[in-house]
């Protein structure tokens, strides 16, 4: 076995009530003024403001950045770095779910190393640690609070950005379930089905590790286990908080075992035509884990029976298939739209979209490589409802929330 670097932050915070206990450790780095990355939501609703208030009670400054949109683009970093810049901040907080935290990443990254974000899309193309960074989560999914992952949309080529990269790893997260409450029903799906795909990627990925492969699998057990109450009731602490911990594990798994083509694909969808990440993921999921039978039958059987599939006297094959069925039971039971036509993918476009998802970084740890027209052949299979999608689209779709 090749040799490998586990990466993640060296602090992470996690518990209902320990956003205090977060502002404390803050205070301990002795850091002077913070930006405040956000958005417009969560500035609202008073969420930024009562960051700020925690923060001046330990005698930090702070301004808010709320410009940051559900799919952040280049534009949303230039913007965020002229504040910083024009408020001489010393540090970065991201507030919220991925969007806050990739948005973040790349402007402490811009400001530690210059240029532009584009220079620095692909693996460790950077020269030094970002600005440093606390990344305080919001939802349960797509644990950018904890990776080296930093996904932004290049509006003029209508793509998504993957930056992996070690400088972009926030030197704190905080998980803090009691900020999760009450989010829409949509949301928590989608971020819960963004925590699962994430783990099963990791696990059939080919950089896999032990370390990785009890991190996923704990993963999928317990989202398989919480999500449908945490959609359903969104004041359950419970479940949010094993949620928190899940999406956690997930990001532990990926940001050192990497993706594979659902990612590759997703980041295309949601570049092209402004889609919610978690959405397409998990539209994509089924389809993508179908064509990777081939190889990984047997580790997607494991990926079943941590989601309570009884696999026990089934053969790899069948194993796997039952995997993918009980996928697309959990897609059903919490609401995501039935195809990618219903999001309007058109079929004109998979061409392009599948000749940019083989560009994409995370599709380099898929472990069955794929041509460009099996690529868009999965592309075009998620374009229909499967026989047991079960779910008006119509309906699930007003329920989605970006994530």
């Amino acid at each position: 076995m090749m040799s490998t670097t586990f990466f993640m932050p060296s602090v992470n915070i996690m518990g209902a009530g320990c956003l205090q206990e977060a502002v404390l450790a803050i205070r301990g780095h002795g850091f002077r003024k913070a930006l405040i990355v956000t958005d417009t939501v969560l500035s609202k609703l008073g969420v930024a403001a009562r960051i700020q208030s925690l923060l001046e009670a330990q005698d930090i400054q702070s301004v808010v950045f709320d410009g940051t949109q559900p799919n952040p683009t280049v534009a949303n970093v230039k913007a965020g770095l002229t504040q910083l810049k024009e408020h001489r901040c010393d540090f970065v907080i991201s507030l919220g779910g991925g969007s806050p935290h990739d948005c973040a990443k790349g402007i402490a990254l811009c400001a530690a190393n210059g240029g532009e974000i584009a220079d620095y899309e692909g693996v460790d193309r950077s020269a030094k640690p970002q600005l440093p960074l606390v990344a305080i989560n919001t939802t349960a999914g797509t644990a950018s609070e904890m990776t080296r992952f930093c996904i932004i949309t290049d509006e003029a080529r209508h793509i998504k950005m993957a930056i992996v990269d070690r400088n972009v790893t926030p030197i704190m997260s905080v998980n803090d379930p009691e900020l999760m409450l009450a989010k829409p029903k949509g949301l928590t799906a989608a971020t819960g089905m963004d925590a699962l795909t994430h783990a099963v990627e990791a696990y059939v990925s080919t950089a896999a590790t032990p370390i990785t492969d009890a991190c996923a699998l704990k993963a999928v057990e317990l989202i398989s286990q919480n999500l449908r109450t945490a959609v359903t009731h969104g004041d359950n602490l419970p479940a949010r908080e094993q949620m928190a911990y899940a999406q956690f594990l997930a990001g532990m798994a990926f940001n050192n075992a990497s993706l594979g083509y659902v990612h590759a694909m997703a980041h295309q969808l949601g570049g092209f035509y402004d889609l919610p990440h978690g959405v397409c993921n998990a539209l994509l999921l089924p389809h993508v884990e179908a064509f990777n039978v081939q190889t990984s039958a047997a580790r997607l059987s494991d990926v079943a029976r941590a989601m309570g599939v009884a696999v026990e006297g089934m053969d790899a094959t069948a194993g796997a298939q039952a995997c993918i069925a009980a996928i697309r039971r959990l897609s059903v039971d919490v609401g995501i739209p039935a195809c990618l036509a219903d999001l309007g993918v058109k079929e004109n476009d998979i061409p392009m979209l599948a000749a940019n998802a083989l560009k994409d970084a995370c599709g380099l740890t898929n472990p069955r490589k794929a041509s460009q027209a099996e690529i868009e052949g999965i592309f075009r299979g998620a374009m229909t409802a499967s026989a047991d999608a079960g779910r008006s689209a119509s309906q699930a779709t007003r329920d989605t929330v970006p994530a």
